[in-house]
């Protein structure tokens, strides 16, 4: 009996483990349900392009600035912090012009701060936040943002990394 007692506590807090997370999941939502098939693209969309294409970089004259610290964005609620969006941002600017990016920093970081708690305020980051036209607008935001700062060296703002921690 001394031996089966701790065989038979350990199935019983096995089992009512399980019962209880499957007592509290929370219940999938219609957004949820649909994520999967809104996120497919259509046949008629994909690009093809050659493996040389790939590998050529950025256009000609253009180079890729990483900028140097992740960006950490706050979604407040009604009444408290709901979640962090990080984000990682690069710049396309014209080739040598990478040390004017850096010596612009401090700005450029302000202005897409700026931009980037604006898009969190207006509920950018709710729900499926890292849909096509959710990141257009984002994208385009930060590039009229950024455009006053780097001037005509800069083409394109890039969101290389982003993710949300719900609180």
């Amino acid at each position: 009996m001394r031996k089966l007692l701790p065989i038979i506590l350990a199935l019983l807090g096995t089992g009512a483990g399980v019962g209880a997370g499957l007592f509290l999941m929370p219940e999938a939502s219609t957004e949820d349900m649909h994520a999967a098939v809104d996120c497919v693209v259509p046949v008629d969309e994909v690009k093809h392009e050659s493996p040389e294409a790939e590998s050529e970089g950025p256009a000609e004259g253009r180079e890729y600035v990483k900028l140097n610290n992740q960006f950490v964005i706050p979604v407040v609620g009604p009444d408290r912090v709901t979640a962090l969006v990080v984000a990682s941002l690069s710049v396309e600017v014209a080739s040598g012009t990478t040390e004017v990016v850096y010596a612009r920093e401090p700005k450029l970081r302000d202005v897409f701060l700026q931009v980037l708690f604006d898009h969190a305020n207006i509920g950018g980051f709710e729900g499926t936040f890292t849909s096509n036209d959710r990141m257009s607008i984002l994208r385009s935001a930060l590039l009229e943002a950024a455009k006053p700062v780097l001037g005509n060296d800069l083409s394109d703002v890039l969101v290389t990394e982003i993710a949300r921690q719900d609180s």
